[in-house]
């Protein structure tokens, strides 16, 4: 258990998690801490807000007045440089992704990839992540070992999001550290310049990958997304080149990045829980609540930000003035006791797991049935799969921070 902190400085407390392991592995004593504390946290000499309540998150997440275009911040005068360089990089049109768009560039590009991911599109894709998976397990299996994480976890969602994009799985491996890289780019405010720069060369080499894909597919349609994207830029619905790019950007590191996390954060979620993990062998079919619990639980999203646009209250009177930013951090809010009973209780058949892992409102993750199947594939093969998954090793979260996972996950299975 680690020791309550004074709140009263004045800092957001987020960069001491990131630098802190032992905070790192377990932030939430500090997140209830906050939420008693200062429920809504404020640094009006910043013009920053931290929100660690769920009904306040979702409050913010739903509403469009809250702006998800960083390029709405107006930055208080003498503001920390790196957050400056960091909107002055959202306006570049090369990393305009849909995460950082508003209605209408947002709704225009999002319904060009939607129909990919829907429920019953990413349903048909059952079987093969099951085929995808079980080979892994084999192998798992001879081996006698498996890291959870980087073989899974990477594996399975990396091959899924190749394959729908058309993109050689022999290529496949080449993605994890430019992806791992790009993925940084995200906690951009508390990253040092050499940091960020390392993010941003890691966005690049994935750009120059993408730019000769697209000269391919334009020379030689597929039946792929990559094509069906170019093939609607051709009919008129506006997709420039840059948007092409920053689409296809968010696709493949949201589309395993995050899945990734997913299954080794659930994983180990279980490891630590034996009466679940046993109560889920003895009972498969609450894979999918099972899913949902761990989402909530220990999910691979930790917070997303939202800029005013106008005066706004919070709750409580906070009023907020535009261009203010209001940072929700998710993970608390997926363990607020007045939303979840008992909620640092891993229940695997909890009956009211409505977590904000996916976000909420307009930017709700576009790829969230995705990591649904992938993840009750997964993590329900190795668990019926192998009798004894044990650890090897005690694992360490990475020190990303926005998008939350483990290093790696080494069991021995038999």
């Amino acid at each position: 258990m680690t020791e309550p902190i004074d709140l009263s400085g004045g800092e957001m407390p987020l960069d001491l998690i990131v630098r802190d392991p032992v905070r790192r592995n377990d932030p939430h004593p500090l997140y209830h801490q906050i939420r008693e504390e200062h429920p809504i946290m404020a640094f009006p000499d910043q013009g920053q807000y931290l929100l660690t309540r769920w009904e306040d998150c979702e409050r913010v997440l739903r509403d469009p007045r809250f702006s998800a275009d960083l390029t709405n911040r107006v930055l208080p005068e003498g503001a920390d440089p790196v957050e400056a360089g960091l909107i002055e990089t959202a306006g570049n049109p090369e990393f305009r992704t849909l995460l950082f768009l508003d209605p209408p560039d947002h709704t225009r590009i999002r319904g060009l990839v939607s129909k990919a991911f829907t429920p019953r599109t990413v349903e048909r894709l059952r079987p093969h992540i099951a085929e995808i998976t079980n080979e892994i397990l084999d192998e798992a299996a001879e081996a006698g070992r498996l890291d959870v994480v980087n073989t899974l976890g990477y594996r399975v969602p990396a091959t899924v999001i190749c394959e729908l994009m058309g993109v050689p799985v022999a290529d496949r491996d080449q993605f994890g550290p430019w992806a791992a890289d790009a993925s940084r780019v995200l906690d951009a405010e508390i990253l040092t310049t050499e940091e960020l720069n390392i993010s941003l060369f890691g966005v690049m080499n994935l750009l120059n990958y993408f730019n000769f894909l697209f000269d391919e597919r334009r020379a030689e349609p597929r039946d792929d997304l990559v094509s069906a994207l170019l093939a609607a830029e051709e009919s008129g619905d506006k997709l420039s080149d840059v948007e092409l790019r920053s689409i296809v950007l968010l696709l493949f590191v949201a589309g395993f990045e995050t899945t990734m996390n997913l299954i080794g954060n659930g994983t180990w979620a279980l490891l630590r829980h034996p009466d679940q993990l046993q109560r889920l062998r003895e009972q498969p079919e609450l894979i999918g609540p099972c899913i949902e619990e761990l989402l909530r639980y220990d999910g691979p999203v930790h917070l997303t930000g939202r800029i005013a646009t106008e005066e706004l209250e919070l709750a409580d009177g906070v009023v907020v003035r535009p261009g203010e930013s209001v940072t929700t951090l998710l993970a608390a809010a997926n363990r607020d006791p007045a939303r979840f009973a008992d909620p640092d209780r891993l229940d695997i058949d909890r009956s009211d797991p409505r977590h904000l892992t996916f976000s909420h409102g307009i930017h709700y993750c576009l790829g969230a049935a995705l990591a649904r199947v992938e993840g009750q594939t997964a993590i329900g093969a190795l668990v019926s799969r192998f009798d004894r998954i044990e650890p090897l090793e005690e694992p360490s979260y990475r020190d990303h921070f926005v998008l939350r996972g483990l290093n790696s996950l080494e069991v021995a299975v038999s």
